[in-house]
């Protein structure tokens, strides 16, 4: 099963071309259509239009792989928005992956009239949002064990830091306390979860289900398991083997298979976000129930965006997004 089998040339400009071309004949098509015809009934021309073209260059990186113009890790990016600084990582499973950490940049942002990076000592009760991208693992991401920084390094009480990135690390955090080989904070104080994939195996792909039936997300039909895996789940599995995904709580947490038994005791509050029309709407509802069930309703939220389609938030256009920041502002009040 090939990761990516354009990615090299001459394959690689061809492909591209082709998916250029399509889009170009398409719009016109599209235009007229949406004019008469929504992919959901509460959708907007416009909406309709942006989305049609993001299911496309969505489905791209399955054919060649990462494509979009990444940061480079190895410089701080000059920016008078924010303050740029050095972030070291940390090991986890790189000796079956033969990877080996690396530092990142990191930048602080901060509200307007407020210095970027904070001060110290850190005040307390002072929050922070560590942000990491989740980016499907591959794309437009940094590893989650970036947590170690704002606590060890600057100084922050985990209770008062807010997380928006994928479980593996809370995980981590609450099950590794005191025996890892970094002395590791303790578990962080809010986790914010937006439109997260946490179900590999495929499991919640039957017919039916949201992975078939919410076609117009700007997921392709590959998270659907109607094609061979996507990109990103080749690429992050290969070292371990795709049957990975079928055993183990920190690629899989919301996984039916049996031999996933994830349990979310000592987790912290949480707040997931979805989109009613995403592929990965049923996963991440399970994911809601299991948390709930071991948590507790009071210590979760959640918000569904109707109609919305698949990490909608990040989208400025999307007419669901100020509904869905002002869950998440209610939660934290």
């Amino acid at each position: 099963m090939a990761v990516a089998p354009y990615a090299k040339q001459p394959w690689k400009t061809l492909y591209l071309t082709s998916e250029v071309l399509f889009v170009i004949l398409s719009l016109p098509v599209w235009a007229v259509t949406f004019l008469f015809i929504r992919p959901r009934p509460t959708w907007s021309w416009a909406k309709s239009m942006i989305t049609a073209v993001l299911r496309i260059a969505s489905s791209v990186p399955n054919a060649i792989g990462v494509f979009l113009p990444l940061p480079d890790y190895r410089a701080i990016e000059p920016t008078s928005d924010a303050e740029g600084v050095w972030i070291d990582g940390l090991k986890i499973w790189s000796a079956v992956a033969n990877v080996a950490p690396d530092r990142i940049p990191g930048y602080w942002y901060a509200r307007k009239g407020f210095s970027r990076k904070p001060t110290s000592p850190i005040k307390p009760g002072q929050g922070v949002f560590l942000f990491i991208h989740g980016g499907a693992f591959t794309q437009l991401s940094a590893h989650p064990k970036r947590y170690d920084y704002p606590v060890n390094i600057i100084g922050y009480d985990p209770r008062n830091i807010i997380a928006t990135f994928a479980l593996a690390l809370t995980r981590y955090l609450v099950e590794n306390k005191g025996r890892a080989e970094v002395p590791l904070p303790s578990p962080l104080g809010h986790l914010l979860l937006v439109s997260p994939w946490v179900d590999l195996s495929n499991s919640h792909a039957i017919p039916g289900s949201a992975a078939f039936t919410n076609d117009v997300d700007v997921l392709g039909s590959c998270y659907a398991g109607r094609e061979c895996p996507p990109y990103s789940e080749l690429a992050y599995l290969r070292p371990f083997g795709m049957g990975m995904a079928f055993c183990n709580r920190y690629i899989s947490p919301a996984s039916l298979s049996p031999f996933v038994q994830a349990r979310f005791e000592g987790f912290p509050r949480t707040f997931i976000i979805a989109g009613g029309a995403e592929r990965l709407l049923d996963q991440i509802r399970t994911l809601r129930d299991k948390m709930t069930q071991d948590m507790g309703a009071s210590q979760m939220g959640y918000y569904e965006g109707m109609d919305a389609i698949h990490d909608f938030v990040i989208f400025t256009w999307h007419p669901g997004r100020f509904d869905a920041l002002k869950a998440i502002q209610e939660w934290l009040a």
